[in-house]
């Protein structure tokens, strides 16, 4: 199973409870294929650098995740074919990346 991370745009005219649908639909895509969800994090409402569909703000949302690589493929797909996200990037990690973003999730728990 490999490492990844995905940060993904909602639309920002959505609904807490939409939103809340939407995470909840991508993380149950991964578990539901095999996948294991590592850390979740809701990073609010954003300004973007240029406008995204006419857009100045959206939802941003990070997912750290295992999984194995045949799923990858159709996980995007799906983004696709969701109109609530603007946009989304799935990177696989390696080990560096992976003691970083661990490094990063104890900092944001000790600050909490």
């Amino acid at each position: 199973m490999n490492h990844y991370e995905t940060v993904f745009i909602l639309n920002p005219v959505l609904s807490e409870t939409q939103i809340k649908e939407t995470v909840a639909k991508f993380e149950d895509f991964i578990v539901s294929r095999g996948g294991k969800m590592i850390s979740k994090e809701d990073w609010g409402l954003k300004k973007l650098a240029y406008p995204i569909q006419h857009k100045k703000s959206g939802f941003y949302h990070l997912f750290e995740f295992q999984a194995p690589g045949e799923v990858i493929t159709p996980y995007e797909l799906e983004f696709r074919r969701d109109e609530r996200i603007m946009r989304y990037l799935t990177v696989k990690l390696d080990k560096h990346a992976i003691a970083w973003a661990e490094k990063r999730r104890n900092r944001k728990t000790a600050k909490a």
